[in-house]
């Protein structure tokens, strides 16, 4: 018998990799519903469809998964409890997300012409995107307050530090699953005690979860404090985001900090790998045959000091303006149409590739320049390779 695949028509390549598997058949994942799942084996979403008993209960659905980081849109322990088999991409997008941070932190010191060296930047989360948030802003002499109670009780591997002392940081940026249970929930964790501790000129990011954040505490902490700066990528009760929040950041982008090309297609190898060790196929689809590895060579102008020349590289890889400016046209819009407008925002965003991707040529005597590229992720060549 064929097995019947349903997929979320906004995972990349997904038919072409799961093609010799079964019957593919493409679904919108956030209008997904139990009747469209009647006689389908084997289920594949993102973070925006609610996998629950509701959706599953009538269903002969035997794996799920997702192409994403995140779990909690899953019931795992119902998906236990019915023996149906459950993988999704921890770390898939960490790269791009971690990238994402670099962008904003470059557009916001840029903007209040700070600089970066020196700057404390709170990291919460030490996770696959918090750790990488952290060798990258190294690389652009920040000092790394890391905040990760969990990990540090069970890991001890690196030095941390207190909430209290995250809160003196001139920027914090959050990097944690949405929990709501535990010894360390994540559900409003940056709430109005939070926001009132921060100083008064600090920069929020968040790429997280849009839970994580109290919604009201943060609108009320920048209207008492207008010199607070806030860079958000999630949103509570995504797609209708509150435009109030929205106007009270200085970018704000649709939940893509890691939809990068890279990120996606590796979530997708990551839940087909699964997939395929679940039924006992041989994998015939991966990563390389659906991405070209490099671009060609990037030669900046080299006139410049090294910080303007890594500004420029990374403004060429990334231009977060660009997804801010797309968000903001929301505004022009009937409330109805807003969320449409977010949603259609992630369907068609355009191809992004990961700074690796992009190889820099530079001569030899910018070696310090060279080695901040190369934290930052950049391939970089020196002329005698090119």
């Amino acid at each position: 018998m064929t097995l019947k695949i349903i997929a979320d028509r906004n995972i990349p390549q997904v038919e072409n990799a799961f093609a010799h598997i079964g019957q593919v058949q493409l679904v919108d994942g956030r209008q997904l519903h139990a009747d469209q799942l009647a006689d389908a084996q084997i289920l594949l979403v993102r973070s925006v469809t609610r996998v629950n008993r509701a959706l599953l209960e009538h269903s002969a659905i035997r794996f799920v998964g997702s192409a994403t980081i995140g779990t909690d849109h899953v019931d795992l322990p119902y998906l236990k409890e019915q023996g149906i088999a459950f993988s999704n991409a921890p770390g898939c997008n960490a790269i791009s997300a971690a990238e994402y941070v670099v962008a904003a932190v470059l557009h916001y010191t840029q903007a209040y012409q700070l600089q970066t060296n020196g700057l404390k930047v709170g990291v919460v989360g030490y996770g696959n995107v918090g750790s990488r948030v952290v060798a990258r802003l190294q690389a652009l002499g920040c000092e790394m307050l890391v905040y990760d109670p969990p990990r540090e009780n069970r890991l001890h591997d690196r030095e941390y530090v207190s909430w209290e002392q995250v809160q003196t940081a001139d920027i914090v940026t959050a990097h944690v699953p949405l929990t709501k249970s535990g010894d360390y929930p994540t559900l409003n964790m940056f709430n109005a005690d939070f926001f009132s501790a921060l100083k008064a000129d600090a920069l929020f990011i968040n790429t997280s979860r849009g839970s994580t954040m109290d919604e009201t505490a943060l609108l009320q902490a920048k209207a008492q404090n207008t010199s607070l700066r806030l860079i958000l990528d999630v949103w509570p009760h995504e797609p209708d985001i509150n435009i109030d929040l929205m106007q009270a950041t200085l970018l704000a982008t649709p939940h893509i900090a890691g939809y990068s090309a890279e990120g996606k297609h590796r979530g997708l190898e990551m839940v087909y790998m699964a997939a395929c060790d679940f039924l006992g196929i041989t994998p015939e689809w991966s990563l390389a045959d659906a991405l070209p590895p490099y671009s060609f060579v990037i030669e900046p102008e080299l006139s410049r000091d090294d910080m303007t020349v890594i500004r420029d590289l990374v403004k060429m890889a990334y231009d977060i303006t660009q997804d801010d400016r797309a968000l903001r046209r929301i505004l022009d819009m009937p409330a109805e149409q807003r969320g449409g407008w977010f949603d259609s925002l992630r369907k068609n965003y355009p191809v992004r590739r990961e700074f690796p991707y992009h190889r820099v040529l530079i001569p030899t005597q910018r070696d310090a320049l060279a080695g901040q590229l190369k934290q930052l992720g950049f391939t970089v060549l020196h002329q005698h390779e090119a």
